[in-house]
């Protein structure tokens, strides 16, 4: 009997860690963390137009870019791509703050739904390299 209840709470606090999370993109993904940190935000001095295109570089020198769209639930002008980067997931938002600071917000996931917070910060830097070089 003990062992049923066991497993009967077992199986129900792996359904509480498993769910569906809403990407940086406005899209839905599976997550087995749902409630841990898997975004990476950067601003800069650019127009929405040359952030998106960095990071649409990016995307392309790492993996494969895998759709390109524009979220219609904002206000200021934004872009979102997604792609894939080895075996991971990658959703990438470029949105306007004002008309000279743009923000790009880049996400991860693996296979399993699982962060892949080192990935985020390596995508997120590079924007902010190619950014630099221009």
């Amino acid at each position: 009997m003990k062992m049923k209840i066991f497993a009967l709470l077992a199986g129900a606090a792996a359904v509480v860690a498993v769910g569906c999370v809403q990407t940086v993109s406005d899209t839905d993904s599976f997550s087995f963390t749902p409630a841990a940190r898997d975004t990476v935000s950067g601003r800069y001095n650019r127009s929405v137009d040359q952030v998106y295109q960095a990071a649409k570089q990016v995307i392309n020198a790492n993996g494969v870019l895998l759709t390109e769209y524009v979220p219609h639930s904002y206000t200021n002008e934004v872009r979102s791509m997604s792609g894939r980067v080895g075996d991971r997931k990658v959703w990438i938002r470029v949105g306007e703050i004002d008309p000279k600071i743009t923000q790009v917000d880049v996400e991860a996931r693996t296979k399993i739904g699982r962060v892949d917070l080192d990935l985020v910060h390596e995508l997120e830097k590079e924007i902010a390299l190619k950014l630099a070089a221009e």
